[in-house]
C-alpha cells in the first residue's frame, strides 16, 4: 500500500514534467520510482544526479545491477529487487549471477556492496583486500561507495513511501 502517491505528470510543474519526460526517453518507461520522488523536487534532483553520475563511472551495468541487488536484498526492498532483476537481466546477467549478487556472494563489487551495507561502511582491511584481489582498484572501490548510496536511497524511499512495483515482481 502506497504511503505516497507517485505525481501526476500532468499536473506537475513544468521543471518537473520536463525531467521525467528525460528519464521516460532514456529508459523507455516512466517507474513509479521517479514518480513518488518528483513529490520532492530535491530528492528527484539527487536522484537523478547521483544516478547520472554512477552510469558515468567506470563500473560496467552489469556490475552496478549487482551491487543494486546485493543492496535491495539486505534493505528488504522489494521494488528494488523487482527493478534491478530485471535491469539485471537486461544488463546480461544471468539468474545464477542475480542469485549470488542477492546473496552477496557474486562479483568482488557485490561482495564489497554487501559488507558496506551489514557494517555500515566499517569494513576490515581483509574485506579491502580482497577486492582489490578481485580486481577492484581505487576508482572502482570509490565507485562502489557510489553505487551503495544511490541505492541506499532508492530502496529507503521506495520502503518509506510504499511505491507500487511496476516491474515483475520479486520479493525478499
Amino acid at each position: 500500500m502506497s504511503r505516497i502517491n507517485p505525481i501526476e505528470v500532468e499536473s506537475a510543474p513544468a521543471n518537473i514534467q520536463d525531467q521525467l519526460a528525460t528519464v521516460r526517453r532514456q529508459l523507455g518507461v516512466l517507474p513509479n520510482l521517479f514518480r513518488v520522488a518528483a513529490r520532492a523536487p530535491a530528492a528527484l534532483d539527487a536522484l537523478l544526479a547521483l544516478n547520472a553520475a554512477v552510469a558515468r563511472g567506470g563500473l560496467p551495468a552489469r556490475t552496478r545491477e549487482a551491487i543494486a541487488l546485493a543492496v535491495a536484498q539486505i534493505d528488504g526492498c522489494d521494488y528494488c529487487l523487482s527493478a534491478h532483476t530485471l535491469l539485471g537481466k537486461g544488463a546480461g546477467l544471468a539468474e545464477a549471477d542475480i542469485a549470488a549478487a542477492r546473496a552477496g556472494t557474486g562479483t568482488p563489487a557485490a561482495q564489497l556492496a554487501r559488507a558496506l551495507i551489514e557494517q555500515r561502511g566499517h569494513v576490515t582491511d581483509a574485506q579491502v583486500a580482497e577486492a582489490r584481489a578481485g580486481g577492484l582498484g581505487d576508482r572502482e572501490l570509490l565507485e562502489v561507495v557510489a553505487n551503495v548510496a544511490l541505492n541506499v536511497l532508492t530502496n529507503y524511499l521506495n520502503t518509506l513511501a510504499g511505491t507500487e512495483i511496476d516491474f515483475p515482481v520479486v520479493r525478499r
